[in-house]
C-alpha cells in the first residue's frame, strides 16, 4: 500500500508546489510509482508538469464535486513512473460546493481508495490555506510534509497549522502524523536563514529533515518550461537537494517498516 503525503503550508510562496512536484519526480526516478494530486485551484503543479489547464476536460474538481473516478483524470508526465491528477481554477468552486455534501472531509480519501495500491507514493499538493480542500488533503494523507521558507516571519502561522493537524488527528484521522518539516529557499550567506533553521528545530524537535533546499534560480525557472528540475537541470544545486530529500524520505519510511532493535 502506498504512502500518502500531504504537502502543506497555509503561507504562500514557501516552495510548497516546487517541493511537491520535484519530490515526486525524484521518488519516481529512484524506482517508485508516484502519483501527484494537484489539490490547489491555482493549478501550478499541473502547469509545472507541462499540462495545459485549458486542454483538460476533467480534473480533480470533478472527482471531489461530482464523484467521478480518479482513474478518469490521471495523466502521464514526462517521467517514467510519475503521473498526475491535474487541477484547474474550477476547483475554487469546490470550496463552497463541498460544504453541503455528505462526508465532505472524506471526499479525497474515498476517491483514493480505488487507486491507492497502484502507487508507492501519492503526494497531495494542498492549497496555501486551511480550508476544506486542505482538510480533504490532510484527512486523505498518512503524513504531512511542511515546507518552511528560510525568511523573516517564516514560522508565523505554523502554530495554527499544527493545531489544525491535531484537530484532524483527534476528530477525523487518528493515524495522521507529521513526517517532517523541510527548510526551503535557504541562503547560507544569510544569517537570518541560519536563525530560521535553528528555530525550526525548536518547533519540530526530531522532525526536521537534514536536507535543506537552497535558493536556486534554476528551480524557479523550470516551471515556466513545464519541467521538473530533474528534467530541466539535473546538475543544479536545487536538483541535488530534492534528490537528497527523496532519498531521506525513502530511508525514513524504510526504518518505519523495518525498525532496528
Amino acid at each position: 500500500m502506498s504512502r500518502i503525503i500531504a504537502v502543506v503550508n497555509q503561507k504562500g510562496g514557501v516552495g510548497k508546489t516546487t517541493t511537491a512536484v520535484n519530490l515526486g519526480a525524484y521518488l519516481a526516478w529512484l524506482g517508485n510509482f508516484v502519483l501527484l494530486i494537484d489539490a490547489d485551484p491555482q493549478a501550478n503543479a499541473t502547469s509545472g508538469l507541462g499540462l495545459g489547464q485549458n486542454k483538460l476536460e476533467k480534473n480533480i474538481y470533478q472527482v471531489l464535486a461530482d464523484s467521478i473516478s480518479l482513474r478518469e483524470i490521471i495523466q502521464p508526465t514526462s517521467h517514467q513512473g510519475y503521473k498526475v491528477a491535474p487541477s484547474s481554477p474550477d476547483l475554487a468552486g469546490a470550496r463552497v460546493e463541498l460544504v453541503s455534501l455528505p462526508d465532505r472531509e472524506y471526499r479525497l480519501r474515498q476517491a483514493l481508495m480505488e487507486i491507492r495500491n497502484d502507487y508507492d507514493y501519492i503526494i497531495i499538493d494542498c492549497p496555501p490555506s486551511l480550508d476544506l480542500l486542505t482538510v480533504n488533503g490532510l484527512v486523505a494523507a498518512d503524513s504531512v510534509l511542511i515546507p518552511v521558507q528560510a525568511e523573516y516571519l517564516a514560522l508565523e502561522g505554523l502554530g495554527q497549522l499544527l493545531s489544525t493537524i491535531n484537530l484532524i488527528k483527534e476528530n477525523l484521522s487518528p493515524s495522521l502524523d507529521v513526517l517532517g518539516a523541510v527548510l526551503t529557499m535557504y541562503d547560507k550567506r544569510n544569517r537570518l536563514s541560519r536563525q530560521v533553521y535553528d528555530e525550526l528545530h525548536q518547533h519540530f524537535p526530531g522532525s526536521v529533515f537534514n536536507t535543506i533546499i537552497p535558493r536556486n534560480i534554476r528551480l524557479t525557472e523550470s516551471p515556466s518550461y513545464g519541467q521538473t528540475i530533474l528534467a530541466y537541470d539535473p546538475t543544479s544545486p536545487g536538483a541535488k537537494a530534492y534528490e537528497d530529500l527523496a532519498r531521506e524520505i525513502i530511508e525514513k519510511h524504510s526504518s518505519l517498516i523495518n525498525p532496528s532493535f
